[in-house]
């Protein structure tokens, strides 16, 4: 059940999010449309309380579970910046906005300032999951709260791998400038 129930709300956050664009801008109503973006981490409500109902009605915990929270914690964190996202791309394309901002250049100070500020929010993301499952093994029968608060160990492994991949392959070192003048 709950993994239908994931699919609902990943599904049910982007037609929440588009619902709220289509009204704020080829709708021209901006503060209804305002409305419905700020009903986005409703979708997530959602998806917690139904988490609970399951592992308090005696369903077995499984990663499906941990993927619930792990979603939870990745929508909070990244959630703003991709309704944002979309939100300066419809106002151009809709309303006469000014175009995105490019993307900061490879190797660039601002591409290694965003990658940092990504890979914090992918550590607040899986903090939030964390506590998701701390929060789930208190409805969890005593048998399975063990497995709930080992499942949020891979969420920090991705934030290590993200870490590496990420920040730190960018501020690696870098081939050298060939000299001039020789």
């Amino acid at each position: 059940m709950i993994a239908a129930v994931i699919v609902a709300c990943e599904v049910g956050f982007w037609v929440v999010l588009a619902a709220g664009l289509l009204l704020r801008y080829p709708g021209r109503r901006p503060r209804l449309g305002g409305v419905v973006l700020a009903c986005v981490p409703l979708v997530d409500v959602v998806l917690l309380v139904a988490a609970a109902v399951d592992l308090h009605g005696g369903a077995e915990f499984s990663s499906v579970h941990g993927l619930a929270a792990a979603y939870l914690g990745f929508s909070l964190a990244f959630g703003h910046g991709v309704i944002r996202w979309a939100d300066v791309r419809f106002a151009h394309r809709f309303a006469g906005g000014p175009p995105p901002a490019p993307k900061p250049a490879p190797g660039s100070r601002a591409r290694r300032s965003a990658l940092w500020r990504e890979w914090f929010k992918v550590v607040l993301a899986v903090a939030i999951a964390s506590v998701v499952l701390g929060l789930l093994s208190f409805v969890a029968d005593a048998d399975q709260r063990e497995a709930v608060l080992r499942s949020a160990g891979p969420l920090w492994i991705v934030v290590a791998i993200w870490l590496v991949a990420g920040p730190l392959w960018e501020a690696g070192p870098r081939d050298p400038q060939p000299s001039r003048g020789r």
